[in-house]
This record gives structure tokens, C-alpha cells and sequence, in this order.
């Protein structure tokens, strides 16, 4: 007489001769190309929560496809990149010597700049106080590793500057006068210090020239909204303008 044991055998022996054995659970069906695709997507797309902090940083950086330098550089590529190595920005005397020295911008050393810049590199220009929260600094930093492996704009230096009202092309051809533009800074290096340094107002101090000139005519234009800055440059010339920005191009950030 048959045990259970063997009538459990015989039916299971059945079962897969018939063709119904059941895949093991270790081996799940492969997900279809287009699971795997919807999966790298959404593996790719940088998280909002990162984009919504970048808000702080902005104003002086741009990162992504054709960034640009502003107040700061541009920050395409800036995972693993050493410290003050952009040869067409002109950083800080501190800034270049902590590259020099080696300092490569890691996650990690990211996390330490941002929670206090003038501590992690005194002397440096960044006007920025710092990001408290480590939990931000992690969302920022992870944003800014997806975003920032774009190329950059072919020439981040060179700024396009028609679209705004009463500038003229033929601006750019103006040869300021540098101390002529030195004369007119008097009022400017009240709150910008003219080596450079930065008591949380951001330095103007060896700004690419296009830049420079787009924001003063930006002021003019109520596009950016400093009241003092807007009252400071309401009435300038473009001979005054192209001035204060010969001066300002020529000084050497400190």
C-alpha cells in the first residue's frame, strides 16, 4: 500500500510531466523593455526637492545644459572638480589656494562647504551664510550630481543681452574708461568691497563683463528688484556703465 509520501511524489511527478511545475520565487519574470526604460527615467530625473534649494544659489550659479558664469561660476561638472580650476573664472586668492592645495569637490567636502563656506575656505567670496540642515545639503548635492553632468554653454563667459529693454549691441563694443570707472565705484564699494570680499553682500569684483553689464541694465529695468540697486543705477549712462565695469573687470578678487 502507497504512502502519502509516495502518492505526494506521484502527483508532483505528474504535475511537471504535464507541464505545469510552478518557476521558482527566486526567479521572477524579467521586467519588458519598457518597464526597464520607465525605470531609468525616473532613476534620471532629478528629485524637485533639490531644484526647489538650488532657489538659494541661483542668483550667482547656474548648473545644467549651457550654464553660464554669473557672480559665481558655472557649476556643470563640479562633482569631483578642483577647487578654483575654471581657467575663464576668476576665483578668490583662497579659493585657488585650496585647489592647489588639493581640494577636490567631493560629496563630501560639498556637504562640509555648504553647512558654512567662509569656515570650510576663509577668505573665500561666497556671500552665502550656509545650509543648515544636513538632510537639504543631501538633496541639494544628489540634484546637483544629476543636473551639473550637462556640458556647459561652449562659452560660459559671453552672455546674450538684446532682449533687454534700452540695451544696445553696440554697447559691448564701448571701451569703458577704467578710472573714470574707479571715480563712479565711490558709491558702489560702500556696500562691495573692492578686494573682493563679501560681508553678505555678493562681490562684483573681477565679474565677466557681459554679465556685469546685463545687470545693470537688468536694475534699470525693474527686472531684478534691489531697491537700492535700482536707484543706484537708475540714472547711469551707458559711458557710465561701460566704465564701471572696465574697473571692476580689472581688479583682481583678493
Amino acid at each position: 500500500m502507497p504512502t502519502r509520501t509516495t502518492v505526494r511524489m506521484t502527483v508532483f511527478s505528474m504535475l511537471l510531466a504535464a507541464g505545469m511545475g510552478v518557476a521558482p520565487a527566486t526567479s521572477p519574470a524579467p521586467a519588458n523593455a519598457q518597464q526597464m526604460a520607465n525605470a531609468q527615467q525616473t532613476a534620471a530625473e532629478p528629485d524637485p526637492a533639490g531644484e526647489r534649494l538650488f532657489r538659494a544659489c541661483k542668483s550667482c550659479h547656474e548648473a545644467g545644459a549651457n550654464a553660464k558664469h554669473k557672480v559665481g561660476p558655472h557649476l556643470d561638472g563640479v562633482i569631483g572638480r578642483i577647487a578654483g580650476s575654471l581657467e575663464d573664472f576668476r576665483y578668490s586668492k583662497a579659493m585657488r589656494a585650496a585647489g592647489e592645495g588639493g581640494l577636490a569637490w567631493s560629496e563630501e567636502n560639498l556637504h562640509a562647504y555648504l553647512a558654512k563656506p567662509r569656515d570650510f575656505i576663509p577668505g573665500n567670496r561666497m556671500s552665502y551664510r550656509g545650509m543648515a540642515s544636513a538632510e537639504d545639503r543631501t538633496t541639494l548635492i544628489t540634484w546637483l550630481a544629476n543636473v551639473s553632468a550637462a556640458a556647459p554653454a561652449e562659452n560660459p563667459v559671453s552672455e546674450q543681452t538684446s532682449a533687454i529693454p534700452g540695451f544696445s549691441e553696440a554697447l559691448l563694443e564701448v571701451e569703458g574708461d577704467p578710472e573714470y570707472g574707479e571715480y563712479l565705484a565711490g558709491e558702489c564699494v560702500t556696500c562691495h568691497q573692492p578686494t573682493g570680499h563679501v560681508e553678505g553682500i555678493p562681490s562684483i569684483v573681477g565679474l565677466p563683463r557681459d554679465y556685469f553689464i546685463r545687470s545693470l541694465f537688468e536694475y534699470k529695468n525693474n527686472i531684478r528688484s534691489n531697491e537700492v540697486m535700482k536707484l543706484r543705477v537708475g540714472n547711469l549712462s551707458n559711458e557710465e556703465i561701460a566704465a564701471l565695469a572696465a574697473y571692476f573687470g580689472s581688479l583682481e578678487p583678493q
